[in-house]
């Protein structure tokens, strides 16, 4: 996928919507690395607990394809941003 067209882009936004960017009062952590580099998560409503988790979020993508997943954790010292950890079935 263009990588363009996936910059700014929030997960899990319909393809056929059209403004899928970031919506306001939403808190957001960008993907970086990996098949959803470029992406925005939505993490509006987040524990601290649950943010320090990461988040392991589906993929067609991804090593594994239709059914994979992608892990993201986040950055240390900078939890706005999760860094891409690695693929898995």
């Amino acid at each position: 996928m263009d990588e363009q067209i996936m910059r700014g882009r929030v997960y899990g936004a319909d393809h056929d919507d059209p403004d899928p960017g970031p919506r306001p009062g939403h808190d957001y952590a960008e993907l970086v690395g990996g098949p959803l580099d470029g992406l925005l998560l939505d993490v509006t409503g987040w524990t601290a607990d649950e943010r320090a988790g990461g988040a392991l979020l589906m993929t067609e993508i991804g090593r594994y394809g239709p059914g994979g997943r992608a892990q993201y954790i986040p950055r240390p010292g900078n939890p706005a941003r999760f860094d891409w950890h690695g693929d898995s079935p």
